[in-house]
């Protein structure tokens, strides 16, 4: 397990992926019941960016370039998967119409309208952080495709 700065702190780009309808991209781990975003830890000498571009292809077969997310904001949360750990997130959007597929350790994905009760298990930095985020985006994502 990668851990720099302190000791229980991982440090993670994520990707607050949309689609034009609004929905956002869930992954669920293989092994694992929460669902969450896309991305994972930053390597050390990584910058943010390239972690996310970097995990986003290991996931989902995405090749993006580093200026096509826009950086939203940056979260802290319980992780998931990992007992006694916090979360620091650099959170970015990636606006996305085409299929995706999981890959690597990605064992499921679904598209989630971030209005509607979630039918899943999902981890706190989703539901606490980027779901909100995701319901404030939604209406400018709608006029924007006006």
């Amino acid at each position: 397990m990668t851990v720099s700065k302190q000791e229980n702190m991982l440090y993670i780009a994520t990707a607050l992926i949309m689609n034009d309808e609004g929905h956002v991209l869930l992954v669920r781990k293989r092994g694992t019941t929460a669902f969450m975003q896309a991305g994972g830890k930053i390597s050390a000498g990584e910058t943010p960016i390239a972690a996310l571009c970097r995990e986003l292809n290991e996931e989902l077969g995405l090749s993006l370039d580093a200026s096509e997310p826009q950086f939203l904001e940056s979260f802290m949360a319980p992780a998931a998967h990992e007992p006694g750990f916090f979360l620091e997130a650099q959170c970015y959007l990636v606006r996305l119409s085409q299929h995706v597929t999981p890959q690597a350790e990605i064992e499921e994905v679904i598209w989630l309208d971030p209005h509607s009760p979630s039918p899943v298990i999902l981890a706190p930095l989703t539901r606490d952080s980027v779901l909100p985020l995701a319901r404030q985006l939604r209406p400018s994502l709608s006029k924007a495709a006006d």
